[in-house]
């Protein structure tokens, strides 16, 4: 099957392409907030009284090479991961929020999450890190807060973050730098909560849950898919990306994108972490 007719079935699984305008949304916010990161990172490498010039730029080059070749290697196998660690989670946003850390001038604090929490989904893991750091982007351009104390917990259930500044204390869910984290958070069905004292800072509470809301899935039954849709969810089950799933089976990765694609409408899941659970629901 060609490209083209891989595109056209894709239409037809999809009328309007809504399914992959919100795919190439959630993809673009996404890096957007790592291009984000990474010239703020620069740029408080640059302002950096506390190195000299030569240093500065090696620090910088250092920096977005690293980003380069991040955003070449990405794979859909690193976004489609099925579970993460909690910790191994945290310990990624510590790594995105390490050069501000070193050379900006908010001072960024982390709590560690207990290690023995709950593995995350993959979708829960990279959202939990995209509101974080858009929180302390905001939190940096705004000016006023000098530290910012990160902690995440889970109670087995949901994924509980905390952000707390010592800024103004004047923020509240209605803000413009509140708007895209609260616009995350509800497409998780998660919880946003602000709390502020003037002259004292703020606090973010969010809660993502784990698990899709029930009675959201609705499990298709196996006579429901063809042969190879059910091969393909076999190895989406196991986290493999779409790429991987191609090799596999030896067809393009277009196709496995339209596989994918009937597999979540007929589940009724938003993404693969869902379908995989429907998946296991059904084993």
């Amino acid at each position: 099957m060609d490209d083209t007719a891989d595109t056209a079935l894709e239409a037809r699984v999809d009328p309007g392409g809504r399914l992959a305008a919100a795919e190439h949304a959630r993809t673009v916010a996404e890096q957007a907030d790592r291009h984000a990161l990474t010239l703020e990172s620069v740029l408080a490498v640059l302002r950096s009284s506390r190195v000299g010039d030569a240093a500065a730029r090696a620090e910088a080059v250092e920096i977005a090479s690293a980003a380069l070749v991040e955003l070449r290697t990405a794979t859909d196998l690193q976004r489609g991961a099925l579970l993460e660690p909690v910790a191994g989670a945290f310990s990624r946003l510590r790594a995105d929020l390490r050069p501000l850390v070193r050379f900006g001038d908010l001072d960024v604090q982390f709590v560690e999450p207990p290690a023995t929490g709950r593995a995350l989904p993959g979708d829960v893991a990279h959202a939990a890190r995209a509101i974080v750091r858009t929180a302390v982007l905001a939190l940096a351009d705004e000016g006023r807060a000098q530290r910012v104390r990160i902690q995440w917990d889970c109670d087995g259930r949901n994924l509980l973050m905390q952000l707390r500044d010592d800024g103004a204390g004047t923020l509240d869910t209605h803000d413009d730098a509140m708007r895209p984290i609260a616009e995350r958070v509800a497409a998780l069905d998660g919880r946003l909560r602000v709390d502020s004292t003037p002259a004292w800072g703020s606090v973010l509470d969010i809660s993502l849950p784990l698990d899709p809301p029930a009675g959201q899935v609705d499990v298709a039954d196996d006579a429901d898919l063809t042969p190879r849709e059910r091969d393909v969810l076999r190895l989406v089950v196991t986290g493999v990306g779409n790429r991987e799933i191609a090799d596999g089976l030896g067809i393009s990765v277009n196709t496995v994108k339209y596989h994918v694609a009937n597999l979540l409408r007929k589940h009724g899941a938003r993404t693969r972490a869902e379908l995989a659970a429907a998946a296991g629901l059904r084993a």
